[in-house]
């Protein structure tokens, strides 16, 4: 593993897996729900998961994982760009493969699979956006370059 990819793993990502068991309890019952129980499609469940859990996540976030102080207007939409990225990459990738892999499968098994799917990819890609393209977090930054920023 390199530095880089190192200066990733520290308290940062264990503060953000705790931010993401609460978006993923809250996220997954409503799409879940949304999906098996209120017959809402595939994508408007999965898509009603991430804007309001991403909300959460923000916030969330912002003061607990990053301690953010800067600006909101320009951290949030980095996020807002991060966010339609995430989700596109990790449900433009999990339906397509789900569906092949599991093409002898029921359509409701192989949307739930790969909402779940989805989930796992957009929380990866989502911890490592947040981190480095909407925080613009300091600490790994400055791992980078050496401890004195320079």
């Amino acid at each position: 593993m390199t530095n880089n990819a190192k200066d990733l793993f520290d308290i940062k990502l264990i503060k953000f897996a705790g931010v993401g068991v609460v978006n993923t309890i809250v996220g997954a019952t409503l799409m879940f729900g949304l999906y098996n129980l209120a017959g809402a499609s595939y994508w408007l469940s999965s898509l009603a998961n991430y804007v309001l859990t991403s909300i959460l996540s923000y916030f969330l976030n912002k003061k607990f994982t990053f301690g953010h102080k800067g600006d909101i207007k320009g951290s949030f939409f980095r996020f807002v760009i991060n966010i339609a990225v995430c989700y596109l990459v990790a449900y433009g990738i999990a339906k397509p493969i789900t569906l092949i892999v599991l093409g002898g499968f029921s359509i409701r098994i192989q949307e739930n699979i790969a909402m779940l799917v989805g989930m796992c990819l957009f929380t990866g890609l989502n911890y490592i956006g947040q981190r480095l393209f909407v925080f613009n977090d300091a600490s790994a930054q400055r791992k980078k370059i050496g401890n004195d920023g320079k």
